[in-house]
């Protein structure tokens, strides 16, 4: 035990000097912190660490989540909850469609790996996605889409992931049973977000201890995670939505100092897992054999980033004429932003191991989330700069 915190320190220790040197090269940090974890890979103690699905979903993301969700107002994401919906319903289906038919006949992987595949891969990844755009200046509308489908597309992936993998390792899934399934993950999520959030502004409205508004939020971004998780709900949708109703609650129901830490202290708890999540994909990725499924991995970033293109085009087209219509150059940057990550891997590696093709799975979607961060997210900033989209 002692050992693990002697690694955990080393390991902010490098974060920090990451941030310091990316900063002074202008190099996105998310990229900088995965290129040290592959370099940390070849060290002695890098075998002790372990990340698995809980570590990831459990312990690092809600911080993220919920920080995330405490600083989009409710207004501006109001006007393009349809828009953002239509990409984090019909987006995540579609491009999981077009993954899964691009693998089975590109690749010839078997159909149960090539849907599962496709689902945990179709979402697009908030840890990747957030860091990488705040840091590049994105702003405005193009902000609130990117983030926010990035917090939505979890439910619809969580549903279909949790239906394809009980499919493939030859559990009895009816059709029938799927719509109420995605409700109560979705709806469940929800109102167990909206229950904590509740119950904390109730706490905090009654003290203008600002030590103790940061404590109860704290139990609230994890405690509307664990509730939902405990029943089986979306987690990240009971997280956000606790994030999205105390981020927009009145002002007199949290104090004006209280407010003020709030932010600074969720900025700092998201800059933690950030950089531990993004420091434990390169230690991962750095240990994965790509040499053996080069092929299948080169393939499957083709057909991810054609699939992610069919999406998105074909979601933001349904509102050409309409007054919520996205502009082609923020159709642009949201085919080309999808990054996946921590996300993805969490799920890959959560798979049940009678799961046909699980390792050759979870080495391709090592590969994918490999080139989303370090290509898709170095050429970020310079897409957002030459669609006007940013400046210097």
């Amino acid at each position: 035990m002692e050992a693990h915190f002697y690694i955990l320190a080393f390991l902010l220790l490098i974060a920090a000097v990451v941030a310091i040197l990316t900063r002074r090269l202008h190099l996105p940090y998310a990229i900088g912190l995965v290129a040290a974890g592959m370099a940390l890979a070849f060290l002695p103690f890098a075998h002790e660490i372990i990340v698995t699905k809980d570590l990831v979903f459990i312990a690092l993301l809600p911080p993220l989540v919920f920080e995330a969700a405490y600083r989009i107002p409710w207004k501006e994401l109001r006007r393009d909850l349809g828009v953002i919906c239509v990409l984090a319903t019909a987006g995540v289906l579609l491009s999981a469609g077009a993954t899964a038919l691009g693998m089975h006949f590109l690749s010839g992987w078997q159909w149960w790996s090539c849907a599962i595949f496709g689902v945990l891969i179709a979402a697009t990844d908030p840890v990747s996605v957030i860091a990488i755009f705040r840091e590049a200046g994105a702003h405005g509308r193009l902000l609130l889409l990117v983030e926010a489908e990035s917090l939505f597309n979890d439910g619809t992936a969580a549903v279909a992931f949790a239906v394809v993998a009980d499919l493939a390792s030859g559990r009895s899934v009816s059709p029938g049973m799927i719509p109420p399934m995605a409700l109560d993950m979705i709806g469940g999520g929800i109102l167990c977000g909206a229950a904590v959030a509740a119950g904390a502004l109730l706490l905090i409205g009654r003290t203008e201890d600002h030590l103790v508004e940061i404590t109860v939020s704290t139990v609230a971004a994890y405690g509307s995670f664990l509730l939902a998780d405990h029943f089986e709900l979306s987690g990240v949708l009971a997280t956000l939505t606790a994030g999205l109703i105390m981020g927009n609650s009145e002002p007199r129901t949290i104090s004006e100092r209280g407010q003020e830490a709030l932010l600074a202290f969720w900025e700092y708890a998201a800059f933690l897992s950030n950089s531990l999540i993004f420091l434990l994909i390169g230690i991962r990725t750095a240990s994965r054999d790509f040499f053996t499924f080069a092929i299948h991995a080169a393939l499957a970033i083709l057909v991810v980033t054609l699939a992610r293109a069919v999406a998105i085009y074909a979601c933001c087209a349904i509102f050409a004429r309409s007054g919520r219509r996205v502009p082609m150059r923020h159709q642009h940057v949201l085919f080309w932003g999808g990054l996946r990550g921590a996300l993805a891997l969490a799920l890959a590696l959560g798979l049940p191991p009678e799961v046909p093709g699980r390792e050759e799975v979870i080495t391709v979607s090592f590969a994918v989330v490999a080139f989303s961060i370090f290509v898709q997210g170095l050429t970020a900033k310079p897409l957002l700069r030459r669609l006007g989209e940013v400046r210097d």
